[in-house]
């Protein structure tokens, strides 16, 4: 996690102050963009098969890095993958490949620019004849309401609704899609509400996100 600005103030090991006098999870640090995706997309609820193709390739991109590192590139990978249009990225060849390799503003890692190609064949079987079926899967393991994180130590890694969308998601032929990454996707896509309590996000009680 990036370290607390001079401005901010550390109110405890999970939330901070920040300059504009509201208090956030301390993951967010100083990186101003960081703070604006906190405030503004983390935890909303996402729909859309196209949406949440592309956070389910963003989330598969940013295994083994940190989140912060692919929200730096979102606009060089968006460009990239061509608006992550799946029907457009499932067309994509050996040598569309090739040319991601060189792109230095992604991730130029082949497994995960294959992943994503594959993935789009994927959604493209799955939603050309049923729109919505990709959403209607993903939200389909929304968890039961749950008791607000009080830490962030008590955020989990993976839980059991993100272990079956993992398996759910693979049986179709997904990959990068494991539990961890999974939970990543439904703390960022609202499935679930992970700002911990004292969080100017934070509502109370903690909402089951499905009911938007």
């Amino acid at each position: 996690m990036s370290k607390v600005e001079p401005h901010e103030v550390s109110v405890s090991s999970s939330l901070a102050v920040g300059g504009d006098g509201l208090r956030r999870c301390a993951w967010v640090g100083r990186d101003q963009e960081y703070v604006r995706y906190h405030d503004e997309e983390w935890g909303v609820p996402l729909h859309g098969d196209r949406a949440l193709f592309e956070k389910i390739s963003l989330e598969g991109f940013q295994a083994g890095l940190s989140w912060i590192s692919i929200l730096r590139r979102r606009p060089a990978f968006r460009h990239a993958f061509l608006g992550f249009d799946p029907e457009l990225v499932a067309t994509f060849t050996p040598r569309d490949v090739d040319l991601l390799m060189t792109d230095a503003g992604i991730i130029r890692n082949r497994a995960k620019i294959e992943a994503t190609i594959r993935n789009a064949a994927v959604t493209v079987g799955l939603t050309k004849h049923s729109p919505g079926a990709l959403d209607a899967l993903v939200w389909s393991f929304t968890p039961a309401r749950a008791d607000r994180p009080r830490q962030l130590v008590d955020l989990p890694a993976h839980t059991p609704e993100s272990r079956a969308l993992s398996a759910a998601l693979r049986s179709l032929g997904f990959s990068f899609v494991g539990p961890t990454t999974m939970y990543a996707l439904m703390q960022s896509g609202g499935l679930v509400d992970d700002h911990v309590e004292g969080c100017w996000r934070a509502t109370e009680p903690n909402p089951a996100s499905g009911a938007g």
